[in-house]
């Protein structure tokens, strides 16, 4: 499992990743790709049901591993977005990493992934 040295970078590409959440809460949403490091500059739940507040939850799994939880059963209220990591508190995803999420309901709630795919190639 190689690991980039951020230091010597050869490319950071900006990307995001938006999906409909479902009440699988393992449902995977990013997958660090082989050779490469993942900054997580945002993570946004929109709840996009006009009249009910809906509960979500975010996982990141490190290689291999069991999904740990970054928020768990929080409840985003109709017509409202939860924050889940903002600039100030990003994180790095390595190669076989993820993050997961779900929802209490089927397509009541949106994620927003803002990253950077960083590269040493």
């Amino acid at each position: 499992m190689a690991n980039p040295n951020i230091v010597n970078v050869t490319s950071i590409l900006g990307k995001s990743v938006q999906a409909a959440l479902t009440t699988t809460l393992t449902t995977e949403i990013l997958a660090c790709p082989s050779d490469k490091v993942l900054k997580i500059n945002t993570i946004i739940i929109a709840n996009i049901d006009g009249s009910n507040a809906v509960d979500c939850s975010v996982f990141i799994t490190k290689s291999g591993g069991s999904p740990i939880a970054l928020a768990s059963t929080i409840s985003v209220p109709a017509d409202a977005s939860l924050t889940v990591i903002d600039k100030n508190t990003s994180l790095y995803l390595q190669e076989s990493d993820n993050i997961e999420a779900g929802a209490g309901a089927n397509s009541d709630a949106v994620i927003t992934i803002s990253y950077e795919e960083i590269d040493d190639a």
